[in-house]
């Protein structure tokens, strides 16, 4: 271990994920049923889209729940992953802050996102399913449960984001090198895909489309079920082995965050990191520590959205959620970020927001990009377009700690590596990047579509 590299034994792998609505001063609400718009104050889902294990976890009010045997021997592949100290990039931007990072992009697949696939797939082999339909981004999360299912013996049927098809072809190659089927969405396999190309033939896609043919899918296909990356309590849970580890590891660097970052497109990477030390805050011990979420200008949910019941995707087949939302029907701009391009936030993530605990801030991707580009040039590590938000906001708030000369201590999650985004690296160089204009227009037009919630 070097002087800057903190490193923990696989023995010191968590056994229990952190499910941080124990101590939130009030949980999330409860869902709504996607038809009735009812509360649903029971499990399970409907219609039970999820593994039952998971479904449990979700309304769970524990606060450890224990890791299986299984998906911890998986874990090991990688994890515990290790955490730097960015002493380089300190030097380079000449300021006092401690800044240190987390590096997921370890994995197999190249990001965080496995922490939660192979816990998902677990649970559907436990439970007997023949596969697991899915959504995906900026590819990120089809690759981790393609790789995830195939481990497990399972089928996976991956609806990518158009925009992102095109864009990323690379993370298409990895998926089916793991055995997915992966189809550009919205597609002509589902009803919902059908009725989106019929109505815009030309659209990039989104999200909340693609959450809509899986969801489809799952549930025209006996022995399938539906799975999801981020958003919902049950995925930011297991991402929690995340922050877990950084804990130890920042004991070992004799140190603790003042302000903790991570990207948010539906939030599993940066809760995965930041609710474990939140918990901190929560319970008094550590009342002045910062959490912040970044997300894309483009899609800016929690900085320019309303707090208020959504459906989660384009279709409203899924549970209605209260969350900060630009609309179910919102179509982002094609930015290179594809997994920040969801209209809503995971609702834990939310109500934090809306009770002041944490913090948000959105930004354009030209600024990620030229604060990656310093990263890179002094760390190493080429990070995803996505990841670049959050080292955004560490370069803006080393910078002021220059000012003021206060040395605090950053944390972040550098969730996953750029090596399949290199076109967008170029595109930067090239200025030929685009930084897109969102008018308050298109996302009052999309929240005029909210639900009707009865009284």
């Amino acid at each position: 271990m070097t002087q800057y590299k903190y490193l923990l034994d696989e023995k010191e792998l968590p056994t229990h994920w952190y499910n941080i609505l124990a101590d939130m001063k009030e949980p999330p609400p409860y869902y709504r049923h996607p038809v009735t718009l009812e509360l649903m104050k029971d499990p399970p889902m409907p219609p039970p889209v999820f593994p039952m294990a998971l479904i449990a976890q979700e309304f769970s009010p524990e606060r450890w729940i224990e890791i299986p045997e299984e998906v911890r021997d998986v874990l090991k592949m990688w994890r515990p992953s290790p955490l730097y100290r960015a002493v380089r990039w300190e030097k380079a931007l000449d300021t006092p802050a401690r800044i240190y990072y987390k590096w997921e992009g370890v994995s197999p697949p190249g990001s965080h996102k496995p922490n939660t696939a192979v816990a998902q797939a677990y649970y559907a082999k436990k439970e007997g399913l023949e596969g697991l339909a899915t959504e995906t981004g900026a590819g990120q999360w089809g690759s981790a449960l393609c790789f995830a299912t195939r481990l497990f013996g399972l089928k996976c049927k991956v609806f990518m984001v158009t925009i992102s098809y095109h864009q990323k072809p690379y993370r298409r190659i990895a998926m089916e090198a793991w055995g997915g089927d992966v189809v550009p969405s919205p597609s002509s396999e589902t009803q919902a895909g059908r009725n989106i190309l019929a109505v815009d033939p030309e659209t990039s896609g989104s999200l909340g489309i693609a959450i809509s043919e899986a969801l489809e899918y799952a549930v025209t296909h006996e022995g399938w079920k539906y799975s999801l990356g981020s958003v919902v309590n049950f995925v930011l849970l297991h991402q929690t082995v995340i922050g877990l580890e950084a804990r130890k590891q920042m004991e070992m660097a004799g140190d603790y965050p003042d302000i903790v970052i991570g990207c948010a497109g539906g939030g599993s990477n940066a809760a995965g990191l930041i609710y474990p030390f939140l918990k901190d805050r929560l319970t008094g011990d550590r009342p002045n520590l910062r959490a912040i979420f970044v997300e894309s200008a483009a899609c800016p949910s929690m900085t320019r959205g309303i707090y208020a019941y959504d459906w989660g995707d384009t279709a409203k087949t899924g549970p209605v959620a209260k969350m900060h939302t630009v609309g179910h029907g919102f179509i982002p701009a094609p930015v290179h970020a594809g997994g920040l391009r969801y209209h809503g936030m995971a609702p834990s993530i939310c109500a934090l927001l809306d009770q002041g605990e944490v913090e948000a801030r959105a930004y354009q991707q030209n600024a990620c990009f030229e604060a990656a580009l310093s990263f890179a040039q002094a760390e190493g590590f080429i990070v995803a377009p996505e990841t670049a938000h959050a080292v955004r906001a560490v370069y803006d708030e080393a910078m002021a700690c220059k000012e003021s000369g206060e040395a605090k201590v950053i944390l972040f999650n550098n969730s996953g590596h750029g090596h399949f985004d290199l076109g967008a690296y170029d595109a930067y160089h090239r200025k030929e990047l685009p930084d897109y204009e969102l008018e308050q227009e298109k996302i009052e037009q999309a929240l005029r579509e909210l639900p009707e919630i009865p009284a």
